[in-house]
């Protein structure tokens, strides 16, 4: 890791800057190379991309609903628990997130309402490669099935050994039957064009690599629908003198494991701690069978010493982590103090790691600063806000005059007209 001194706040913005984040011209013109083909040659294209990155191309892209429950039979026990503990919790936080708002008279005779209308077609994705993510799956496809999605379909890549048992064990718990063993930006070029074997979706969601990332931002500036560029795993962890070297180590560890292009981040007061974590850092990577792409991540990941707690938060906040772990003895008094970050975990015991799989919340978050504006996928995520409002007589006569007058004021006299028309008439 990268020591540095963050009691300087002119060198901030260079330090929450993500390295990832410095997406050179080749790796757009790649991504957007991909694309076009895609869009050109549509599963033939897929067929080009599956051998050239995966080394394997299937068959057929879309797996049967008896491959899927053939595949979901070869789960250990255990797993399948975990799997079912998982989507139990999941859905029941998920479900909270579903109400109905109220209906408000904004004036007599005029009523508006607002309605969540689920999206018909959203399409998954889930990051495979060296690190299969099932979990991602259960994150996603939770929320669209309370949501009320009628159409869920799952794009994952697969390599020599097929679709992972355990994607194909979520997907039977959920009922997806839709599954199209592809990958990358391919993968979401598909799901955003349609190919003759892979209808077009809505929307995509999902998590990725750079590729992934970028090919999201490419097609959200076509017009086509994403959920957020939830690009390389992040994580930063605030930890006063008290916090133990050991778990903060872990911490640190379990996101950087990720991917190459993961950054994890310390910030603490305390020098002695810093030190410590930087020791127990190096006792763990030992232990760990993704060793060499964890030591990648750590190359480009940070160990910032401030002044105290409260300036800790400040770069936190500056930095926007995708998740946020406060370990230190009073995280009631710093959590008011949070303003961007994804998803935060309180006290010395909440590992990040608990979110990732079965807490209950989502663990599909902005990256690269966008917590600052941006929130995780939700139930709110796979539906339509629409509006609705109903204007009786009286409504008319109360608000048609100020409307027919705005609207002449700024030369619609069709507009106003469309107000004075209904005033004669009544």
């Amino acid at each position: 890791m990268i020591r540095v001194s963050g009691s300087d706040r002119s060198a901030w913005r260079e330090l929450v800057r993500r390295p990832t984040l410095e997406s050179s011209e080749t790796l757009r013109d790649q991504v957007r190379a991909i694309l076009a083909e895609v869009e050109l040659d549509g599963d033939a294209a897929l067929r080009r991309f599956a051998d050239k990155f995966d080394g394997v191309v299937p068959k057929d892209f879309r797996v049967s609903v008896n491959e899927r429950d053939e595949v979901a039979s070869r789960v250990p026990l255990e797993l399948s628990r975990a799997i079912d503990l998982a989507i139990e919790t999941i859905t029941r936080f998920h479900r909270s997130q579903v109400y109905t708002e109220p209906s408000v008279e904004t004036l007599p005779g005029v009523v508006c309402w607002r309605k969540s209308i689920p999206i018909t077609r959203v399409g998954l994705y889930v990051p495979g490669g060296s690190a299969p993510l099932f979990s991602t799956l259960v994150m996603l496809g939770v929320p669209a099935r309370i949501a009320g999605c009628q159409e869920i379909v799952i794009a994952t890549p697969i390599g020599a050994v097929g679709l992972p048992p355990a994607i194909a064990y979520v997907a039977r718990a959920l009922a997806v039957e839709e599954i199209y063993t592809v990958g990358g930006a391919q993968a979401l070029g598909a799901l955003s064009f349609g190919t003759d074997t892979i209808p077009a979706v809505q929307k995509i969601f999902g998590p990725g690599n750079r590729f992934v990332t970028e090919a999201k931002l490419q097609l959200a500036a076509r017009g086509y629908a994403i959920d957020l560029p939830a690009g390389p795993s992040e994580v930063l962890v605030i930890a006063d003198e008290d916090a133990a070297p050991a778990f903060v180590a872990a911490d640190l560890l379990a996101q950087a494991e990720h991917g190459p292009d993961s950054q994890v981040v310390l910030v603490t007061p305390s020098g002695t701690l810093a030190d410590a974590v930087e020791r127990e850092v190096e006792a763990q990577l030992r232990l760990l069978n993704r060793r060499e792409v964890t030591e990648q991540a750590l190359q480009k990941s940070l160990l910032v010493t401030v002044e105290s707690l409260t300036e800790a938060m400040a770069f936190s906040n500056a930095y926007a982590p995708e998740h946020l772990i406060l370990a230190v003895a009073a995280p009631e008094v710093l959590a008011p103090l949070v303003v961007n970050a994804g998803s935060v975990f309180l006290g010395y015991w909440s590992a990040e790691a608990l979110g990732d799989y079965a807490s209950g919340t989502n663990h599909v978050l902005p990256t690269g600063g966008q917590a600052c504006a941006m929130s995780g996928v939700s139930v709110d995520s796979f539906c339509k806000k629409v509006t609705f409002q109903e204007v009786d007589r009286q409504g008319l006569v109360v608000l048609g005059q100020s409307v027919a007058t705005m609207a002449s004021a700024e030369g619609l006299d069709a507009h106003a007209r469309a107000v004075t028309i209904r005033a004669e008439r009544l």
